[in-house]
C-alpha cells in the first residue's frame, strides 16, 4: 500500500505547485539527509481576509499514513492553539479529516487546507474539542474575538 500513498502524494505535490491558493504554503518536509519526506508536510494557512483571523499565518503539519488515501492525514496546529475545534494537542477536529464521517479518498491536500482555513472563522459548535475556546465562543463572543486577534498576532506572516 505504501506505493499507493507515495504515488498519490507525489501527484498531490505536482497539483499543488500548479494551483495553490494565494497565501497558502504546503510542501513535504526535508529529512536531515536532504531527502524529501512525502509522508509529512509542513504547511501554513493564512487567516481569511475580512475575518478576525486575518493577519495570522498558521503553521500546520500534515502526517500521512501508508494507508493514505484510504485514511485521512493527521493535521496539527501548534499545541494549545486557541479554537473551539482544535484539541489542546493541536489536532484539528474537522469532519473531512475523520474517516468515520466526511473523509473521502478523493479529498485533496488543497481541499483540506482550505477546509481548515474555513473552520477557523466558522467553528462547529456540534464538535467542540477545547472547552475554554468553546465556552467563550458560545457565551462571551466579544472576549472570544479579542482572544482570536491575540492568537493571530502570535503567527505573523514571514516578511
Amino acid at each position: 500500500m505504501s506505493g499507493v500513498a507515495r504515488s498519490r502524494l507525489a501527484e498531490e505535490r505536482k497539483a499543488w505547485r500548479k494551483d495553490k491558493p494565494f497565501g497558502f504554503h504546503a510542501r513535504p518536509e526535508t529529512t536531515e539527509g536532504g531527502e524529501t519526506n512525502l509522508m509529512r508536510w509542513k504547511c501554513f494557512i493564512p487567516g481569511k481576509e475580512g475575518t478576525i483571523w486575518e493577519g495570522g499565518f498558521y503553521p500546520l503539519t500534515m502526517e500521512f499514513s501508508e494507508d493514505y488515501p484510504a485514511k485521512p492525514p493527521k493535521c496539527k496546529l501548534p499545541e494549545r492553539f486557541f479554537h473551539p475545534n482544535i484539541y489542546p494537542s493541536g489536532t484539528v477536529c474537522l469532519s473531512i479529516l475523520n474517516e468515520d464521517e466526511g473523509w473521502r479518498p478523493s479529498i485533496t491536500v488543497k481541499q483540506i487546507l482550505m477546509g481548515i482555513q474555513d473552520l477557523l472563522d466558522n467553528p462547529n459548535p456540534m464538535s467542540p474539542a477545547q472547552s475554554d475556546a468553546f465556552v467563550m465562543f458560545q457565551q462571551r463572543r466579544e472576549e472570544y474575538k479579542k482572544r482570536v486577534r491575540q492568537e493571530a498576532a502570535k503567527y505573523p506572516p514571514p516578511v
